[in-house]
This record gives structure tokens, C-alpha cells and sequence, in this order.
């Protein structure tokens, strides 16, 4: 198990240079939106400074964001943690979103948790088409989530959460003449975890852990009362993630985390204006269900679509398809994997620093950033700090900082996991 951290970055690269006939930048910028993306948003501190690489970190109060199934190797019989994190301050200085979990372990196999996730999108002026100010508002969105972890042997162990989500926007103000409501949905997660303490890289003993996780799992969301046929679908997404905890001696442990993200939503389909009508020249339609949208999410990328270098008409075949250029399919499929990698440095249990990487394709959106980031641990109480820097000038995230507090509850189970402390 230990070679999927070497293979799962391999093959994502072996996979990029096998569509080697067209290059990033030859492909359309086509990002893949969806309804309530705080979801998406990384809530602590300790992934937030590893470049968001949470999956397959050890357990901790934030578990379930990341993975319910890693409670049963929990340390702690449990814990809680409060979170908060300042949003987009670098356009404006009154949106932030705060976390509030925790969990218990009944014993070896079962263990439990919850948490509050809220989100404050800042006052904002509503005003009619002739700019009279209608109101002020405060819109907000939250998501309750109860998760279950069972233990299916000593390496093995499932989790599934249960969520809640209502997001309400417009505070039931009118728009273009439509009544709005909020937006309520049910989602579930769905996760596994290989973990052993038996594991080693060289000479070097540690934690192997391998996860995998589907998550957001549930009905579209509409903001109207009035029925348009389309509803936006839920962050629902993949995770695939590894962690191997070196426990280089008494006072020194390092992780080494690796995550593979894919959102499960259809890909939007290519339009274009032919002969005055709107034509879906490459792609899917994309107004699916849930399940068939999840499925369609891996074949569905609309690629380049040809045109003649004279007049610069889309270039059809005999059928009446457009001619979809070679390999591009393929290779818009595989840019909308994203990639986080961190690193975590623990001191005698008692300091910890932190860095990783973050990497989203320039087609499908371009978070590119670096995390940084420190964790102080004392008796029962800790707290982490993170810092995200973008790669680019004018990035909305540039700056982000997160700010966690942890506090043991329970006492340490002498049978949980040896990887290192939350």
C-alpha cells in the first residue's frame, strides 16, 4: 500500500502526457460551477496550512470535513474545535466562515461526531434596475453534518456523514420579477480508510494511511419557486488521499500527505452562435440527474472543437458532428484533477510547522497557491494558524489566514493510532 503515494502521482502525470497532442492553453477556459461552494471550503487550520492535503491526515475534531472513516483511529477519545476564517479579504472585509465540530469514541469500532459549519456573506445593498436601494441584507448559508465511523478491522474503517445545507441568498427579494426562496438540500459522504502503523519507507518506521472519499452526495438546488427545468447541482466530489507519519525518533514525527480532488459534476458543454440560433457543438447536456451527472462528470469534457484557418467556420464531420480535436477530450478530462501535497513537522508533540501546495488547472479555474502555517499543543488545548500566498497578483484568496482552537475532551485509548497529534 505504501507504493500509492509514488503511483498515484506517476500515473496523474504518465495520464497528462498521454494526451500530449494539444497543450493547456490550446483548451477553452470552461470552469465547472455549482450551487453552495463554501462547502468546498477548507474550514482548519492544520490542512489549510498544507495546502489543503486533509484526507489522509490523522484524526482529529475536524475529521469529519475530511473523512468521518479516520475517527476509529483517533488518539483521543474526543475532541472538539472551533475554526474561523476570514474570506476574500482582499475585495472585502465582512465575509468569513466558522466551523464547529467534534467527536466521541464509544470504543475500537464505533465513534461519532457533528459539526456546524456557518457563512457570513457580509451586508450587501440590494437596489432595483434604476438603482434605488431596496434594502440592506446580511445572506448567510449553514450546513449541519452528524457522521458515523465503523470499524470493519484493526486497518480498515467506514464513515458516512448526514448534512443539511440551506443557503438562503436574497433574503426572499424579488429578482427579475421572480420570486427567490432559499435553497435547502440533504447531502451524505461516504468514506473508507486503510490505515497501518506497520508501515516503512526505508529504514524509516511510520503510519501508512490510504483514504478515499465521495462527498456531497445529494439533491440539486433551486432559488426560485418558479420551475426553469435547471438546478444547480452540489460541490459533489472525490478524494483520493495518502499520508504516511515518519516517526523519525522520540521528539520528531513528519507527514507526508498527497490528495487527488475531482468534482463530480457534468462538465458544461461548448455552444455557439450558428446561423442566429444557439447550437451545443461538443460536450453533454449537462441538466442531469444526480447520479447521472456523477457518472457523466468522467467522460464528458467537450475539448477543442476545429474550425477552417480560411474563414474560421466550426469544421463538421459527415455525420453532422463537429470535429473535436485530437486527444483535447481527454486532456480536459484529466485538468480537472486537482492536486494538494503538504508536509507537517511535530516537536515532542508540543510545536508543529507546516507548508503544501495547492494546483487547480488555468481552465478550471486557477487556485494555484502555497500554505504555511504553525500548531502549539498543551496539555488538552491547541491551537493552529494558517496562511495562504497565491501564486498570482490580484488573487481574491491571497492573504487568507485561519485560525483554529482544539480541546481534548476525553482521555488518550492506549489502542488508537500512533500517528501524530491532531
Amino acid at each position: 500500500m505504501i507504493n500509492n503515494i509514488r503511483n498515484t502521482v506517476i500515473l496523474s502525470f504518465v495520464a497528462l502526457s498521454a494526451a500530449g497532442q494539444v497543450s493547456d492553453d490550446q483548451l477553452q477556459l470552461n470552469t465547472i460551477t455549482t450551487a453552495v461552494p463554501f462547502m468546498s471550503i477548507t474550514p482548519d487550520s492544520r490542512a489549510g496550512a498544507m495546502g489543503d492535503a486533509g484526507t489522509a491526515l490523522s484524526a482529529s475534531s475536524t475529521s469529519l470535513y475530511w473523512n468521518t472513516s479516520m475517527l476509529n483511529f483517533a488518539k483521543d477519545k474526543s475532541a472538539i474545535s472551533i475554526s474561523y476564517t476570514p474570506w476574500l479579504r482582499q475585495l472585502t472585509n465582512d465575509i468569513h466562515l466558522s466551523y464547529l465540530s467534534g467527536y466521541y469514541k464509544f470504543n475500537d469500532r464505533h465513534a461519532v461526531g457533528g459539526a456546524l459549519r456557518y457563512f457570513n456573506l457580509g451586508e450587501i445593498t440590494f437596489t432595483d434596475e434604476s438603482a434605488n436601494v431596496i434594502r440592506q441584507d446580511k445572506p448567510s448559508e449553514f450546513e449541519l453534518t452528524a457522521g458515523y465511523a465503523f470499524r470493519l478491522s484493526p486497518k480498515m474503517s467506514v464513515g458516512i456523514n448526514g448534512k443539511f445545507v440551506y443557503s438562503n441568498l436574497t433574503g426572499g427579494l424579488p429578482v427579475a420579477g421572480v420570486l427567490t426562496k432559499a435553497g435547502v438540500a440533504g447531502a451524505t459522504d461516504i468514506s473508507y480508510t486503510y490505515s497501518s502503523d506497520e508501515a516503512k519507507i526505508g529504514q524509516t518506521k511510520g503510519t501508512y494511511n490510504f483514504v478515499t472519499t465521495i462527498n456531497n452526495i445529494g439533491n440539486k438546488i433551486a432559488y426560485s419557486s418558479v420551475s426553469t427545468g435547471f438546478r444547480d447541482f452540489l460541490p459533489m466530489n472525490i478524494k483520493i488521499g495518502n499520508a504516511f507519519i515518519a516517526d523519525f525518533d522520540a521528539y520528531n514525527k513528519v507527514t507526508f500527505s498527497l490528495d487527488v480532488q475531482k468534482l463530480l459534476v457534468p462538465t458544461p458543454p461548448t455552444y455557439a452562435i450558428i446561423d442566429g440560433d444557439r447550437v451545443m457543438i461538443a460536450g453533454r447536456e449537462n441538466n442531469v440527474g444526480v447520479i447521472s451527472g456523477m457518472l457523466q462528470s468522467f467522460y464528458d469534457a467537450p475539448g477543442v472543437v476545429l474550425k477552417d484557418p480560411i474563414n474560421s467556420d466550426y469544421l463538421q464531420n459527415d455525420d453532422g458532428t463537429y470535429q473535436i480535436k485530437k486527444g483535447s477530450r481527454l486532456l480536459e478530462e484529466l485538468t480537472e484533477i486537482n492536486l494538494a501535497a503538504g508536509i507537517e513537522w511535530w516537536y515532542n508533540d508540543v510545536f508543529a510547522l507546516r507548508g503544501g501546495f495547492f494546483y487547480e488547472n488555468p481552465n478550471k479555474g486557477a487556485r494555484q497557491y502555497f500554505n504555511m502555517g504553525a500548531g502549539f499543543k498543551y496539555n488538552k488545548f491547541g491551537i493552529d494558524i494558517s496562511y495562504l500566498a497565491a501564486l498570482k497578483r490580484n488573487n481574491p484568496l491571497a492573504n487568507t489566514l485561519r485560525f483554529t482552537l482544539r480541546m481534548v475532551l476525553g482521555g488518550t485509548e492506549s489502542s488508537g493510532s500512533s500517528s501524530a497529534p491532531e
